[in-house]
């Protein structure tokens, strides 16, 4: 494992055990078990760090989309896959992307399976995906009231959209 995946592995790490505020290059550091002058010899700062995870992130909704047959499913294991991350989740989708140091391609291939299920049209893949965020963040925001059916919302808006 190269020292950026080693970073970007602890990064997470705490990033889900300690949250968002703890993300910090002296934390991260302490993780690895170097200084944290140390780090600046393999990222820039924590907004490359933010970056790495937002690739981690892409990948592997990519992957979670990409084994899916059909919209309904995707609704779910995405819904599943953000519940399950969390805090990675936030960090990937609540602030601009940098776009221009991803991995070539990583934000394409994540919305693949997605435009496949909607016959190639960006429009309504943009709209699916506005869907399930606004969803998932106001489930992890704690904002709908008890008892509300969220199985049932998230299957009336992808019915909607498909």
């Amino acid at each position: 494992m190269s020292r950026r995946d080693e970073i970007a592995a602890e990064a997470r790490a705490l990033l889900e055990t300690e949250g968002e505020e703890a993300l910090t290059m002296r934390n991260l550091a302490a993780r690895i078990g170097i200084q944290a002058p140390s780090l600046y010899k393999h990222v820039s700062g924590r907004r490359e760090i933010e970056t790495l995870l937002a690739a981690a992130a892409l990948k592997e909704i990519s992957e979670t989309l990409g084994s899916q047959p059909d919209l309904p499913s995707m609704g779910r294991s995405y819904r599943a896959w953000a519940l399950a991350n969390p805090a990675l989740y936030r960090v990937a989708t609540t602030r601009p992307l940098d776009r221009e140091n991803l991995p070539e391609g990583i934000e394409e291939k994540a919305a693949a399976p997605l435009l496949q299920a909607l016959d190639g049209d960006p429009d309504l893949a943009r709209a699916a995906w506005s869907l399930a965020h606004g969803l998932v963040m106001l489930e992890l925001d704690g904002r709908f009231p008890d008892g509300a059916d969220l199985d049932a919302a998230w299957s009336a808006g992808l019915s909607a959209l498909g």
